[in-house]
């Protein structure tokens, strides 16, 4: 069967390997149908691993398949139906697992397409309690959005970030996969959402997707802009996910007692904070580290509803190398899904 390998620093190799063997007790098998593209593949794909890992290794952190096949003592699963995998090989035992904390597992066997064969290949076995069924409705190039991106936004917006209708949040980056998600999630709950981006031709289409406002931070000071637009309150929420490069602006967009939530460093990790303005403005701060099932669950719940992805290009398995470059730098409004 064919399976997409990384086998060095930004060197892809399309390979012919072994198909897997039957799913083994508590196991489905998976055929791949669908690959949607994130920065966490491009870090793979620079070599930017977090932690120790062999190559070859299958590339591919989020995606849909269709159940091929059973192991034994599986239930609720048949052949053909559609699913998302969780990204993570947990444990299931741990207390943050048995409470639906997947995403703080505290033995977690390895992160697909890094640590473990990701899922770009044409058949692979998976824990059953780590597949999610896609409810009908939902397109194959949809759901390959669910299981990280939709996630993600569910996980920063609503468990951590506690977002409320009528609310006015500020998300970064509105053109990239996340940010463009979180644009039509938060105004589907009836928040008010101010979005930055990078060119004029962005700023039109993050307006299409419902922004009350959109900031050309190339041009303006976002944060100023911020001020600005809410009679210099600052806003209730900041969807940070940047890093060290808007940082301190993103603080100075909040309102006092103002909550910023952030799950990425795409401009770098390391930054400095004024400790006074922290604690004078009664920040809330919250670090929000991947998702849970249940926020897979919700994702596709609201796909199904009509809030849907928004994809930038479809393109095929040999082009996969030529998505992360478009990823990595920027020229891309939405998601880019690889179909198997």
């Amino acid at each position: 069967m064919r399976a997409l390998r990384l086998v060095g620093d930004r060197k892809l190799e399309l390979a012919e390997i072994p198909a897997p063997a039957a799913p083994g007790a508590g196991e489905v098998q998976i055929r791949t149908r669908a690959i949607a593209l994130n920065h966490i593949d491009v870090w793979g794909w620079r070599g930017m691993a977090f932690a120790k890992r062999k190559l070859p290794v299958v590339v591919g952190a989020e995606a849909v398949g269709e159940i091929a096949a059973v192991g034994e003592g599986v239930s609720g699963f048949a052949p053909g139906e559609l699913v998302v995998p969780y990204g993570a090989l947990t444990c299931g035992q741990c207390k943050a697992c048995r409470e639906g904390r997947e995403n703080l597992c505290e033995t977690v066997n390895g992160l697909a397409g890094f640590h473990i064969d990701g899922y770009a290949q044409d058949l692979y076995n998976w824990p059953a309690r780590l597949a999610i069924k896609v409810p009908a409705g939902v397109s194959v190039t949809d759901a390959a959005c669910a299981p990280l991106t939709f996630a993600t936004v569910e996980h920063m917006l609503f468990d951590n970030a506690k977002l409320q209708p009528g609310e006015t949040v500020l998300v970064h980056a509105g053109g990239s996969g996340i940010g463009s998600a979180a644009i039509r999630i938060a105004k589907a709950l009836g928040a008010n959402v101010i979005t930055t981006v990078g060119d004029d031709e962005k700023a039109e289409k993050a307006k299409a997707l419902g922004a009350d406002h959109v900031i050309n931070y190339r041009k303006d000071r976002f944060e100023g802009v911020v001020r600005k637009l809410t009679q210099k309150k600052g806003v209730d929420v900041v969807f940070e996910h940047t890093g060290a490069e808007t940082w301190q602006g993103s603080l100075l967009s909040l309102k006092r007692g103002g909550r910023l939530v952030t799950c990425g460093a795409t401009s770098g990790p390391t930054t400095t904070m004024n400790l006074m303005q922290l604690f004078q403005q009664q920040y809330k701060i919250f670090g929000s580290f991947g998702f849970t099932i249940a926020n897979i669950r919700s994702s596709l719940d609201k796909m199904a509803k009509g809030i849907r992805p928004v994809i930038d290009s479809e393109i095929a398995v040999a082009d996969f190398g030529e998505g992360l470059a478009r990823l990595e730098s920027r020229r891309v409004f939405g998601k880019i899904v690889v179909r198997f």
